[in-house]
């Protein structure tokens, strides 16, 4: 999972984000497995499926098509909160909810190299999941993907559980290029994110539900890592 000095990113999907709602639930799995493409050939670490609102056998179809794309890359897919699901795709990995079933569960029905990640929003959280591949730390920032209300993490929430953690922790939450050097200044592996990866629906029908090229902002956020961490 490590990839030593070199940030760790990962695409986290939600096709909501990426079409308008008024698109057909096929059109808009089309655009997931093309931004798919696109997140392999800028050699992103991870994609982590997270449609959470899918019934088992469509989510299931959606998870088999984006494997088609990843499979003998070296970008691996996971597949959010659904073990079942991950575990009958030959999906790389699982990523667990804070409040989900405990890592070891996992560790013995699933084969050897098997990825686990865990959510946590708290440094104890993080001390807790020391079992698990990675950790996913937010919300560090707003983020259209949660309500105002919810609580934040900011820079120094973030700080202490990578402090606290002994796995490699991405931050995910309104991550942005703006934002990116306070997030690896705190020590972070790396980002998890969902907007900085996907485009927003756009108000034209020429840009609605398409996929973005990756390439600019993967190589931008992984400068601006390399940068941080190797600053006297």
């Amino acid at each position: 999972m490590a990839r030593g000095r070199d940030a760790v990113l990962c695409l986290v999907t939600d096709r909501h984000r990426l079409c308008p709602a008024t698109v057909a639930f096929d059109a808009a799995r089309r655009r997931l497995v093309d931004q798919a493409k696109w997140a392999v050939t800028s050699k992103v670490d991870l994609i982590q499926v997270r449609e959470r609102d899918l019934e088992t056998a469509a989510l299931a179809d959606n998870v088999s098509e984006l494997l088609t794309v990843t499979r003998d890359t070296a970008t691996r897919l996971v597949v959010n909160d659904r073990l079942d699901v991950a575990l009958a795709c030959g999906a790389a990995g699982v990523h667990l909810r804070a409040d989900s079933i405990p890592i070891a569960a996992v560790r013995r029905l699933a084969p050897a190299g098997f990825l686990v990640g865990r959510s946590v929003h708290t440094a104890r959280e993080a001390t807790d999941a020391s079992d698990a591949d990675y950790l996913v730390a937010g919300t560090v920032f707003p983020s259209p993907s949660k309500a105002l209300a919810h609580r934040l993490l900011g820079v120094d929430g973030l700080r202490a559980i990578v402090a606290a953690a002994r796995v490699p922790v991405l931050a995910i939450g309104g991550i942005s290029l703006d934002t990116v050097d306070a997030v690896a200044a705190t020590g972070a592996a790396g980002v998890a994110a969902i907007g900085l990866f996907m485009q927003s629906p756009g108000e034209t029908k020429e840009r609605a539900c398409a996929a973005t090229d990756l390439r600019a902002v993967v190589s931008g956020l992984r400068a601006r890592f390399d940068r941080v961490n190797t600053a006297p």
